[in-house]
């Protein structure tokens, strides 16, 4: 990185004791974790190769990501080429004169037949750069030296590289890294021992530490958040600011709990599909509402075991969960098992009809999985939880099988564990849409679900808008709704409603109509004005609470209580 102001990673590539006419190097088009077909290769250039026999030897590109090199049965070939790297993401790879971050699978190429075989990286950092964090092992006392088992390894080790500050803590005497890069308004004793937290309270589930080491990166922006999981490492991002406020700093820890989690749920305990990894083409599973949706249920409820979120804050973000799938349209069209396996087309690539036809595997999954926990916990009276489902799914298929489990010996591990026949849940709510009876499994632990909504009578237009230059313009049309029956189209600009401007008080406007009322509204179509005789409908949103009900039983508080952590389990 010899030029990090130009962003340009150079990169050689040596392979020996592999005698072949050619060798094919290849750059994968996607990074596990993050489930869309990125073409990594458009980044790279001015790629060459040598021989020992006989100095540079003819190149040419085959494929999208693939160079085929003609090495004439050499004992020893080297490659060079450069990636571009100027993206900010967790899935990309970026270098400027403040810091490197590489994205392995956006960086380093492998051949097929070599993706078992060690290998060793030498990391040549930009003048005073002075620090390397990675969850890789280093080759001696040289920091910048490391050493990889296996590509799946490699790829699966993010390197942060520059002047970074790294913070410290250790489980069960097991070290913990967090490199800071960037600025940020955080209390270095507060998040050390909050994250530290979240750490214990994870392992407790599974009462094993499956690495040596473990390293958080964490890049500290002007705006942005996200996160990449990989098998003893994360990258975060966040905004620099946000840890000023509870919510930021929750909003943070959140994301702490979620990736760290990973390395359990998915790293190790992960769907059949999902490694060995193709990383030349898609890998579908319809289990992405395990992988993804389960680890955001335990996110949160990690918070409240560390006694980092307190019970109410923990039923507003389930009763969160709850309103934001049932006033999605896409909640009736698409089952959560379809979203995951049509991530690659439709999660990370979504439109202005999304929200109509897709649902989150995350948010889905987060309540399926909080529902299932609630139902064995029902069935167990209290001995289990979905807890016992991880440490099954952890012990049988990671440790004892050591592979991946299928759709039909996840549902069997639930079953197994609650002691009981759930086909008629996943027939329903995981390969289907139909809603669940939210009062039947919060029942079982004394609450209860209100509609807010329920007897009002509000009109509603059906159509998100945004002020552009002065101007309203719908973003999306809601399926089902007034706008989307009397054809109001996306991009369409709103001029006025019944002859007056509405501008930003369009909202306000319609709030004081009732269903049933006519509005006549004056669009800018394509430069083309035209009137909309538009009927107007019911809100159909609701508006979600929890409360508890009366005259609990005692069965019913004993498993509050557990679910809650309102007591020692």
């Amino acid at each position: 990185m010899d030029e990090a102001q130009t962003h340009y990673f150079d990169v050689q590539m040596k392979v020996s004791g592999y005698k072949h006419p050619y060798i094919d190097f290849k750059m994968p088009v996607w990074t596990p974790g993050s489930y869309l077909v990125r073409e990594y290769a458009r980044n790279v250039e001015a790629f060459t190769a040598r021989t020992t026999k006989g100095g540079a030897a003819k190149s040419e590109k085959i494929n999208k990501n693939t160079w085929r090199v003609y090495s004439n049965n050499s004992d020893e070939v080297e490659v060079s080429y450069r990636v571009y790297a100027f993206e900010i993401s967790v899935r990309t790879p970026f270098l400027d004169a403040s810091h490197g971050y590489i994205q392995p699978a956006a960086v380093f190429m492998f051949v097929k037949d070599l993706m078992n075989t060690p290998g060793t990286v030498t990391v040549k950092p930009y003048k005073n750069w002075n620090q390397l964090s990675t969850g890789l092992s280093q080759v001696g006392n040289n920091k910048f030296a490391l050493k990889f088992p296996d590509y799946d390894v490699l790829v699966d080790s993010p390197i942060e590289i520059g002047t970074h500050k790294v913070l410290e803590f250790s489980v069960r005497n097991v070290p913990h890294r967090v490199a800071m890069y960037g600025e940020g308004n955080y209390d270095e004793k507060r998040l050390v021992a909050d994250m530290k937290r979240i750490v214990e309270e994870t392992v407790k589930i599974f009462d094993e530490i499956p690495y040596e080491h473990y390293t958080f990166i964490v890049h500290n922006l002007p705006a942005g958040g996200g996160g990449l999981e990989h098998l003893n490492s994360t990258t975060l991002q966040t905004g620099r600011w946000n840890y000023g406020t509870e919510t930021g700093y929750k909003g943070f820890l959140g994301l702490v709990s979620h990736e760290f989690f990973h390395l359990y749920n998915i790293k190790r305990i992960r769907p059949k599909v999902l490694g060995p990894f193709d990383y030349e083409n898609e890998n579908y599973t319809t289990l992405l509402w395990v992988a993804e949706g389960v680890t955001s249920y335990y996110d949160d409820h990690l918070l409240l075991r560390a006694n980092l979120v307190d019970a109410d804050d923990y039923l507003n973000t389930a009763t969160g969960n709850i309103g934001t799938i049932e006033n999605a349209p896409g909640n009736k069209v698409q089952s959560v098992a379809e979203s995951g396996f049509d991530a690659w087309i439709k999660y990370y690539r979504p439109n202005e009809n999304s929200n109509n036809t897709t649902i989150s595997y995350y948010t889905k999954g987060a309540v399926v999985g909080m529902l299932l926990d609630l139902e064995i916990m029902n069935s167990t009276q209290g001995k289990q939880s979905f807890d016992d489902v991880l440490r099954y799914l952890y012990q049988e298929y990671y440790k004892k099988q050591k592979r991946g489990f299928t759709e039909a010996e996840m549902q069997a591990a639930v079953e197994k564990v609650a002691g009981k026949k759930l086909d008629d849940f996943f027939q329903k709510h995981i390969y289907g849409v139909e809603q669940p009876d939210y009062n039947k499994y919060l029942g079982y632990v004394g609450l209860k679900l209100l509609n807010y909504s329920e007897g009002k009578n509000d009109a509603y237009l059906g159509a998100a808008t945004s002020m552009s230059n002065g101007k309203l313009n719908v973003t999306s049309v809601m399926r089902g709704t007034a706008a989307y029956q009397y054809g109001l189209n996306v991009n369409d600009e709103i001029i006025a409603v019944d002859n007056y401007r509405v501008g930003e008080n369009l909202n306000q406007f319609i709030s004081n109509k009732k269903p049933g009322d006519k509005v006549a509204i004056l669009i800018n179509r394509g430069g083309i004005l035209q009137t909309l005789d538009i009927t107007l409908g019911k809100n159909p949103n609701a508006s979600y609470g929890m409360q508890r009900v009366a005259n609990a039983s005692p069965q019913q508080e004993a498993l509050l209580q557990k679910w809650l952590r309102l007591t020692e389990n």
